[in-house]
């Protein structure tokens, strides 16, 4: 839903949420478009409805792009603006939690930007970003790409890379990591860590002059504190 202050990140898994894919032209939230966006919505960890329109991003897709998600100008050439679909997937997600992979880096800032740009609100759903989930699960990973993840869980990789696949093939895969995070007691841990609003690094309880307040790893770079 739309309103003044931003959705938070969380590290916690929850059993009802709209998990949600976007491809676009490029990789910067600042010169790029959407030209896809998906969700599935989910209930006691069940799929129970599905989201995907193509969008028209007003320009020409970069010939890079298009090698990576299959979509092409002619695909776009008669779907709508973003304008016009964001109503309705904001409409889908309701105040449901948000999920996805590499969300917080990436799919999060088209999104702010664009009901920053259109609606002059932002979006106030909190999210769960599984690469931040991955990192609880399988801490010693050098790389937890969405597609590492499928694989080590046996599922298929087929039709990556288009937005409702990579969405039925995320929701699965943050299930069965809910799972272990749950087994091994690593959620109750990440109870006692934040996510930075400004850097997104991991924030930790530490001891000062005046008592215990989070502070961000990120330190010395990021200096940003919160009081407990």
């Amino acid at each position: 839903m739309l309103g003044k202050v931003r959705g938070k990140q969380i590290s916690r898994c929850v059993p009802d949420y709209v998990l949600f894919d976007l491809e676009t032209t490029g990789i910067s939230c600042n010169y790029d478009e959407v030209i896809e966006i998906s969700a599935v919505k989910v209930r006691k960890g069940r799929i129970v409805e599905e989201f995907s329109e193509l969008v028209n991003p007003g320009r020409k897709i970069p010939r890079e792009a298009s090698m990576v998600n299959n979509i092409s100008d002619k695909m776009v050439a008669g779907a709508p603006p973003f304008e016009e679909v964001l109503p309705h997937f904001l409409a889908f997600i309701g105040n449901d939690i948000l999920a996805g992979h590499n969300i917080h880096s990436f799919d999060m800032k088209f999104l702010y930007r664009d009901c920053e740009k259109y609606f002059g609100q932002t979006l106030t759903n909190d999210y769960i970003d599984t690469l931040r989930i991955a990192k609880l699960v399988f801490p010693d990973w050098r790389h937890r790409r969405l597609g590492d993840l499928a694989e080590h869980y046996g599922i298929s990789t087929a039709g990556a890379h288009r937005a409702l696949s990579d969405c039925r093939m995320n929701q699965q895969v943050l299930e069965l990591m809910a799972k272990e995070l749950k087994a091994s007691g690593a959620e109750q841990r990440g109870s006692d860590e934040k996510i930075c609003p400004e850097c997104g690094q991991l924030m930790k309880r530490r001891n000062g002059r005046f008592g215990e307040f989070w502070g961000c790893m990120g330190y010395p770079n990021c200096r940003h504190t919160e009081n407990i």
